[in-house]
């Protein structure tokens, strides 16, 4: 079943009583933007709908969420329990999943398992948020680009920084990268 990122974006706006108009001018995006992700003509990158996000406030955890999300207090969780952040969220090209162990209510941690399609791309604006973050390269490759520095990181390679420097992970490969990262707090 796939995640509809225009009706949901469209049904929090209304539930917080804001017009397209109102929710771009909070965001700093034009309202053009709002319409074309709610009619779905236009597939946001990561970047971009956190920062529209940001004008609700909202997190991407809250705005894939679900109600059947597993109870805070659950220790153990198996692969198809694991809560799909960004499955219908595109870069540049190709698919970016996210995967959330646990529900962040009660969490100051967040780890997430990554997936980035040939040619995948977290956006051309880099992210930049309060938060440290790392991760392991499984699988593929990615390149990551922390300020002014880029590294190509392979299998069993790994990072670790501080989120309020801008950064942009990019998948410049033929095969599926795929990672595994902890960040806090929880940014996505």
């Amino acid at each position: 079943m796939e995640f509809d990122v225009g009706a949901r974006l469209k049904q929090i706006r209304e539930q917080h009583g804001l017009s397209q108009r109102a929710l771009a001018q909070r965001a700093g995006v034009t309202n053009g933007t709002i319409s074309l992700i709610e009619q779905n003509r236009s597939s946001p990158s990561v970047s971009s709908l956190r920062k529209v996000l940001q004008g609700i406030p909202m997190t991407l955890a809250e705005f894939f969420s679900s109600d059947d999300l597993p109870p805070p207090e659950q220790i153990f969780f198996k692969g198809n329990e694991l809560i799909e952040l960004a499955g219908e969220l595109k870069g540049t090209v190709g698919q970016v999943s996210f995967r959330q162990v646990g529900d962040l209510r009660s969490r100051n941690l967040q780890i997430l398992h990554e997936r980035y399609a040939p040619g995948a791309d977290t956006g051309r604006t880099m992210l930049q948020h309060e938060s440290e973050e790392g991760g392991i390269v499984i699988k593929g490759q990615i390149e990551l680009t922390v300020g002014d520095r880029k590294q190509l990181l392979g299998p069993g390679d790994a990072y670790f920084f501080d989120s309020r420097v801008p950064h942009r992970f990019r998948n410049i490969g033929e095969v599926e990268c795929e990672l595994i990262s902890a960040c806090t707090p929880p940014y996505l």
